[in-house]
């Protein structure tokens, strides 16, 4: 019999093709089946007479099929059709390109039909594609509570239901407990095996809600205590590396411009962690352009003038690139010397870089994950910074700052979190935030329209080439791909060619591009050598050109209100006036809502409070945290109320058993492994 850790093929009805497209969601257990959790449900206990059907609305109708449905073939397409009736009237139901509908209903049965109502051009009413289910001998339909799935293409809902219901059949008593008993029962949690039957298949409202909390109280607690064990392993709250205050004057009048208050404020708290004796574990928030980049600046200067090395890890060569330009524009003139240490370099490159940071000549030293690797050996490293921490795990940060010994830790992210959000995921950090721009900081005017305008847009992108300004054209994927209409880089570029913008000097770049050629593109880009560049996300952090004024950024329903606050970061950074101009055909009530986040305002923080209204804290960086449990089913934003429980919980049992070693709690301890483990990376 299948247990939780069985291959998803041992359920029936998978075959190798439904398990590859499981696959595609990171489904390959049947535990990972259960993990699995439905985005919403459909009630469909209540029955919509068809006189009252409300156009584009999800509902239910029980109905008479009277004659056979028929199929007919128009254009190359198959369209099966019928007519179905109640007492209140009848209506057509249509299945396109499913010949196989015809055989889903009989004529003088009656059914649940369950789908959408359009009106066609004619006025004609119908109901396209409906699911259909058969109602009990005497016609009549007892509904339910029906999950509804984020799926990809191939699966269907109707198929992962029974997919879900197969594992819940297969897992039966191999659901185990790993919440202490003291827990649940102080804070009156369901049991999981309960939870997982009910978040799957509900038998009503009230068991549906308690399936839910448990779960999400479940995601929470371990989330918290899973940090909370990392800080008693690392021991938190020891002697660090003691510096002493410094003369910051060389430093601060080598800079073209004066540090705002809140830039000040942050770097005298990040001063007083380093010179208290204890080790600084710190994260710096601050929106695009806030100045986050100078601060950590200002502690490489402190640490370096204490006769200490200072190590900067940025997510991207392209990135490492930038940042190790711009440290060595302020320290080499103050007698400092800058390294560089990326994957791309030439043998010889690396080992002389290697040399320098072993020796102490290099007093800053700027990289990539390479920083990380073993072989990289530090003279007396005392400060390590992360830049775009969400690009990192745990595992990582930890990693660069055991390069030293008792190493101060300062990250920094330009993805501006919601305070709430940020004591989740950074709970073993204390937090700064840069809540102000620097004067003179261009205002970005922000438009969100559909593809009719793009000729207007190419338009306009062009005379603001004319002026001597650029343009970034930001595409979904790489490569054309027919199940999702998401514009291609490559693609766009040629198409391009066709239009007023024709004449311009376009180029290219996306993630698969190899390190050297991205630097290239990008280098010319910077140079003004190229007036249009089209991009991925790979542009999405730290790319600086101030002569950048217009952003259009295609299928902006595909990105999250933190990647479109971001993307929309890299222009507005010269004196000239900067757009950011949103194109989607997207109606959804969700991406109006996003898009008209976006355009009524450019706070960082007002933006990341809507994104994790609108998806979740799951979904809010794009990708996974690394060496902590990701969050499947909470929502910060309605379960603050659960949050608090669970961090309450978690504090409880940190303070009797800080790294989970007593019996009592195995069971929890192994599966914060398991999960850390899915993560890539084990905690």
């Amino acid at each position: 019999m299948a247990d939780l850790n069985s291959p998803v093929s041992e359920l029936k009805g998978i075959g190798s093709g439904r398990a590859k497209y499981l696959k595609k969601l990171n489904i390959e257990t049947v535990g990972d089946v259960l993990n699995h959790y439905p985005r919403e449900y459909e009630d469909r206990t209540a029955v919509t007479p068809i006189a009252e059907l409300s156009e584009d609305e999800n509902a239910v109708v029980v109905a008479r099929v009277n004659d056979e449905a028929k199929n007919s073939y128009i254009h190359g397409m198959t369209i099966t059709k019928a007519r179905i009736y109640d007492e209140s009237g009848s209506i057509s139901v249509t299945w396109y390109n499913q010949p196989y509908a015809k055989n889903n209903i009989k004529a003088g049965q009656t059914y649940a039909f369950i789908g959408k109502m359009t009106v066609r051009k004619n006025g004609q009413r119908e109901i396209q594609s409906p699911e259909v289910e058969k109602t009990d001998e005497n016609g009549e339909w007892r509904g339910s509570i029906v999950p509804i799935y984020p799926l990809c293409a191939g699966l269907s809902q109707k198929v992962f239901r029974k997919i879900a219901a197969e594992a819940l059949k297969a897992a039966g008593d191999s659901i185990n407990e790993f919440i202490p008993t003291d827990i649940r029962k102080k804070y009156m949690l369901a049991e999981r095996s309960f939870a997982l039957r009910n978040i799957h298949m509900p038998e009503n409202e009230e068991f549906l809600r308690l399936a839910r909390e448990r779960l999400v109280f479940e995601e929470l607690f371990m989330l918290q205590t899973a940090l909370l064990r990392i800080k008693a392993e690392n021991g938190f709250g020891r002697k660090g590396i003691k510096l002493k205050m410094v003369s910051m004057k060389p430093f601060f009048e080598s800079l073209p411009f004066k540090f705002t208050d809140a830039q000040t404020k942050v770097f005298d708290e990040i001063s007083a962690d380093m010179t208290s004796g204890g080790i600084m574990n710190r994260l710096v928030q601050g929106d695009v352009g806030s100045g986050k980049t100078a601060v950590a600046m200002a502690a490489a200067y402190m640490t370096v003038k204490n006769g200490y090395q200072a190590i900067m890890m940025a997510p991207t060569e392209v990135l490492a690139v930038q940042h190790f330009d711009s440290f060595k524009a302020v320290f080499e003139p103050l007698g400092i010397n800058v390294a560089l240490l990326k994957g791309g370099m030439k043998a010889k490159e690396k080992r002389e870089a290697l040399a320098k940071i072993s020796s102490g000549e290099a007093d800053i030293i700027v990289g990539t994950h390479a920083l990380i690797q073993s072989g990289v050996e530090f003279k007396n490293a005392a400060l390590a910074i992360t830049d775009e921490q969400h690009r990192f795990g745990v595992r990582q940060r930890q990693s660069l700052s055991d390069k030293g010994e008792s190493t101060h830790v300062l990250v920094m992210t330009a993805t501006p979190i919601p305070r709430t959000l940020a004591l989740i995921l950074y709970g073993d950090l204390d937090i700064s935030i840069i809540d102000s721009l620097p004067p003179g900081r261009q205002q970005i005017d922000t438009f969100a329209v559909n593809t009719g305008y793009r000729e207007r847009i190419y338009k306009f992108a062009d005379k603001e080439i004319e002026k001597g300004r650029q343009v970034y054209i930001i595409c979904a994927m790489v490569e054309e791909n027919e199940k999702i209409e998401a514009e291609s880089v490559t693609e766009y570029s040629e198409s391009l060619k066709n239009t007023v913008l024709g004449k311009r000097n376009t180029a290219v770049i996306h993630g698969r591009m190899k390190p050297d050629e991205k630097d290239s593109v990008l280098k010319a880009f910077a140079e003004g050598k190229i007036d249009i560049l089209v991009a991925t996300t790979v542009i999405e952090v730290g790319i600086n050109v101030p002569n950048a004024t217009v952003m259009v950024i295609e299928n902006a329903e595909r990105f999250g209100l933190a990647q479109l606050h971001q993307l929309r970061g890299r222009v507005g950074r010269g004196e000239d006036k900067s757009y950011c101009i949103l194109i989607s055909d997207n109606k959804s009530s969700v991406t109006r809502q996003r898009l008209k986040t976006m355009t009524s305002t450019t706070d960082g923080f007002k933006i990341s409070e809507m994104d994790l209204k609108l998806r979740g804290p799951g979904e809010f960086f794009g990708t996974r945290q690394h060496g902590i449990p990701s969050l499947k089913i909470a929502n910060l934003y309605r379960d603050m109320d659960i949050l608090k429980d669970a961090q309450s919980a978690a504090q409880h049992l940190a303070e009797c058993d800080p790294k989970l070693e007593k019996e009592e709690n195995f069971d929890l301890r192994r599966e914060i492994d398991r999960l850390s483990l899915d993560e890539n990376i084990g905690i």
